[in-house]
């Protein structure tokens, strides 16, 4: 509870021991500077906002692209149900619709199935699908805030995930949505069925690896030719664990995180640092084609600072220093992530 009489919150500005204990060595003094400049009623705010703050993301593929184990994989579970792992696991698409599965108080998946059952239950699942997209939250602002497609990477027949983006997504974005449509290619170690994949270093050879950027790109080129969206699918895979054992470490995690703050609110993106998977081996495995990591920092980083810009607006310098030198981002980043999480401990 933040009161008067909590003695963390009575020194500094009201930061003290809550941000000290997350502190790594040698952290970021600016960042600590910004922090501790808050009072005790502007921390108290920045952590009703947080926590108010939801998060929807509109899951939408057939039965066995990896749904669940994308999400168990990049997530910590922590549903009120307690049927989180169950997240698009069920062998019976005929008998599914969307189906809400709350990982945590703040982010909440709607599992949808995708295409290609029949025409009958193809027309039902579009419309649940339309009747998503059409929903408000008490803001009046749409709903879902991410709509993530994944596909199978060893599939060779798209078309009814083409339909299903001409005919039913886009179409049902507002205008100022249409970036919030994320396309994954999962299980990226069978596109040659299981061929080229080097299971020792966990990544693609390079014959593999040429196969997958050509997926990628005529995903892209297909989408771009009958919507007119430019998307940018992402090949990835999210590993393999069987009662507890694992088969195969994930593939391009980080990446595919990267991808998914991008594609989500930006005001949002600080509440998804609370909650991401702390195995660090799903994150181990990446191409080498940019820094995500550093994607991950600077998206969670800048939002965490734009929550506090709005509670403190004088300290926009501070803030506009941080997140223009390079160098202090990864340190600012850890500093920001951990007192967000002292910040939500109840």
């Amino acid at each position: 509870m933040y009161s008067k009489s909590n003695p963390e919150l009575r020194t500094q500005g009201g930061f003290s021991r809550l941000s000290q204990q997350h502190k790594p060595k040698g952290s970021n003094t600016l960042t600590n500077n910004v922090l501790e400049s808050l009072s005790t009623e502007q921390l108290k705010l920045i952590k009703e906002r947080i926590r108010s703050t939801k998060i929807n993301v509109l899951l939408v593929g057939g039965t066995g692209v990896g749904k669940s184990s994308t999400i168990n994989a990049l997530f910590q579970n922590e549903g009120k149900d307690g049927d989180t792992a169950a997240v698009g696991d069920s062998t019976r698409p005929e008998t599914m619709g969307i189906t809400k599965y709350e990982l945590n108080e703040n982010l909440t998946i709607w599992d949808s199935p995708g295409l290609g059952d029949s025409p009958a239950k193809d027309t039902e699942h579009s419309r649940k699908i339309i009747e998503a997209l059409h929903q408000k939250d008490a803001h009046g602002k749409p709903l879902i805030d991410l709509v993530f497609l994944i596909l199978d990477a060893s599939s060779r027949d798209f078309g009814s995930a083409y339909t299903l983006i001409a005919d039913v997504i886009t179409p049902n974005l507002h205008d100022d949505d249409l970036d919030r449509l994320l396309i994954g290619l999962n299980q990226a170690d069978q596109a040659m069925k299981g061929h080229y994949w080097n299971k020792i270093e966990n990544k693609p050879e390079e014959k593999l690896l040429e196969r997958l950027d050509e997926l990628a790109l005529s995903v892209k080129d297909r989408i771009k030719e009958s919507t007119g969206l430019d998307v940018e699918p992402i090949y990835y895979s999210a590993g393999c664990v069987i009662e507890g054992e694992r088969l195969s470490e994930p593939y391009n995690l980080t990446k595919l995180l990267s991808f998914i703050l991008d594609h989500l609110p930006k005001k949002k993106r600080a509440v998804i640092a609370e909650h991401i998977n702390q195995d660090k081996a799903n994150f181990r495995h990446n191409d080498d084609k940019d820094d995500y990591q550093q994607r991950v920092d600077t998206s969670i980083l800048s939002s965490f600072l734009g929550w506090t810009k709005e509670v403190a607006a004088d300290i926009g310098d501070k803030i506009k220093d941080i997140l223009t030198d390079p160098d202090n981002i990864k340190m600012a980043a850890t500093v920001a992530v951990g007192f967000i999480k002292s910040l939500l401990k109840k």
